[in-house]
């Protein structure tokens, strides 16, 4: 029993992967919801809102992505499994930026600086495994994409582990504005060329 190639495979993982990333979504629409509810209850950090919206559209953009995984020939369960935790990468990252309680911070400022080092090194590692799911995808679909796409995720990968070891709200507060507009920049260029 090898790997399977036949279209409803590729329905059935699909559908997994969308449960995982539906629950990623969840978690920050949730988080959102609350500063709706309870308005005056934890103090809003801006950089940790920049993040959130950061990661929705990360989610929305690996999801429109994945739809190039029907073009592998063969799906075996090493690869199901890589996509899978791959996803589930994005649910821990959503965890981080929403927890269930602030309470014991102040604030989502404090929270979010206290846990830097937890959401920027998996967000790395979010960007290392984005280039392997990419690799399997084929050498001509990565070469589609030209030089820019791994020196993008190296150099996301970088200030990653940069924006992990400094508290410093200057760079935190760079970071997420530059990072928003690269990644808007990035989704609408890649699109309108590929198609």
């Amino acid at each position: 029993m090898g790997g399977a190639n036949s279209p409803e495979v590729y329905v059935y993982i699909r559908t997994v992967m969308s449960i995982v990333i539906s629950l990623s979504l969840a978690r920050l629409l949730t988080g959102l919801a609350g500063f709706v509810q309870s308005p005056g209850k934890h103090k809003v950090y801006w950089v940790q809102l920049g993040w959130v919206l950061s990661m929705f559209l990360f989610i929305i953009h690996f999801w429109w992505w994945e739809y190039r995984l029907g073009s592998l020939a063969v799906i075996n369960f090493g690869v199901y499994l890589f996509l899978i935790c791959f996803c589930c990468l994005f649910y821990f990252l959503c965890v981080v930026l929403f927890p269930t309680s602030v309470e014991d911070y102040g604030g989502y400022e404090e929270y979010f600086i206290s846990r830097r080092r937890w959401f920027f090194g998996l967000l790395a590692v979010t960007y290392a495994v984005d280039l392997i799911d990419t690799i399997l995808k084929g050498q001509a679909y990565f070469h589609s994409l030209g030089w820019e796409y791994p020196v993008r995720n190296v150099v996301y990968i970088l200030l990653c582990i940069a924006a992990a070891i400094t508290a410093n709200r200057r760079f935190q507060a760079a970071l997420v504005i530059t990072g928003l507009v690269y990644q808007i920049s990035w989704i609408f260029r890649l699109y309108d060329v590929l198609g």
